[in-house]
């Protein structure tokens, strides 16, 4: 750092590309190995009809150097002690390989679903993450557990129950977020932010971006030590009838994440709110071709990298750029091992 301060926040440098397992426990080990020896950096689990830790323990254990990630593991269906306990069993058993990615989910879910309280999200978020940090630091450091907040209070660790430290540090943790408050605490409390697929260049650059500085200006820290991920939506193929079908998958993906409210503002900014309500109506009738009838081909190519196969990886590259850390897909064309490798090192230039 000069005499003159630390400079214009930074988040160039290489890019991660990472790939995903599907949570299977039969088929974690050899998916796990599978990416890395495809060259992935980091694999991602979600929590949706599997628990997404578990296929991360396995593949741990089948792998050396890859990353093992959740996107996302629902925070508020969990406390935080019992999450704690968990991220810390796994990052000690992958030696300090895990990036904890958290998301709220929505009230229904939560209350519905999970039979979990629901309340102010954004505020209960930064409590949480604040938790966890607390718990950690009482296991690493011997701190004693002192934490009171308006959502959580841990104030108990007898010896029985502390697991102790590791030989690692805590986890990354990564936080869901599209609404600016979200962001925030992202920016705040986390170490990184999971970018929602329904973004677009254009709406990180101009509201998240700021909204992850704001936070990150209440906690002193620069941006070069904070990540983004963003999991591309990309339309591509090896032949005409590859790629429309993949654009017809991506069109129904961004019209079904476009009819929910809280994304609408994503559409506002680009002149496209107005398409929200039509989505939402058509989406509480069932009628989800109708639906990805309403997106067109600017806003598929606003929210989707389209090119040629042989391009791809040139076209994610412009795209990402000094923009976010870490990359992901939500589908991609199968690829051989060559086209694969060849597809990576175009991305990472």
């Amino acid at each position: 750092m000069g005499a003159g301060g630390p400079g214009p926040p930074r988040y160039g440098g290489a890019v991660h590309v990472d790939g995903g397992i599907s949570g299977r426990l039969e088929g974690a080990a050899g998916e796990a190995r599978s990416a890395e020896a495809a060259g992935y950096d980091a694999v991602w689990t979600a929590e949706t009809t599997h628990d997404p830790f578990l296929a991360l323990a396995v593949g741990a254990e089948h792998t050396r150097n890859l990353r093992l990630g959740t996107a996302i593991a629902v925070a508020f269906a969990r406390s935080p002690m019992t999450l704690a306990m968990t991220a810390w069993d796994l990052q000690a058993f992958s030696g300090g390989r895990l990036l904890l990615g958290l998301g709220s989910q929505i009230k229904p879910h939560i209350e519905r679903r999970f039979s979990m309280p629901w309340s102010h999200p954004a505020p209960r978020m930064r409590e949480f993450i604040s938790a966890l940090r607390a718990i950690w630091t009482c296991w690493q450091d011997g701190t004693p557990l002192a934490f009171r907040g308006d959502f959580y209070t841990h104030t108990l660790m007898t010896p029985f129950f502390n697991p102790g430290p590791i030989e690692a540090p805590p986890p990354q943790v990564f936080l869901a977020a599209v609404g600016a408050g979200m962001t925030r605490v992202a920016g705040e409390v986390a170490d990184g932010l999971l970018v929602h697929p329904l973004s677009s260049e254009r709406y990180i650059r101009e509201v998240t971006l700021p909204a992850v500085e704001a936070g990150q200006a209440r906690r002193g820290t620069g941006r070069h030590q904070f990540q983004l991920s963003w999991p591309l939506f990309v339309v591509s193929g090896s032949s005409e009838e590859e790629t429309q079908s993949f654009a017809r998958l991506v069109r129904q993906q961004i019209a079904f994440y476009a009819s929910t409210p809280a994304y609408r503002g994503v559409l506002d900014l680009h002149g496209w709110g107005d398409l929200h309500p039509e989505l939402n109506a058509l989406s509480k009738q069932g009628r989800w071709e109708d639906m990805a009838a309403l997106i067109g081909d600017d806003m598929l190519e606003t929210f989707a990298v389209v090119a040629p196969l042989e391009e791809l990886g040139a076209a994610i590259r412009r795209r990402t750029e000094g923009l976010v850390q870490r990359i992901s897909f939500y589908a991609l064309p199968r690829l051989d091992d060559e086209a694969r490798a060849r597809l990576l090192a175009d991305i990472r230039g």
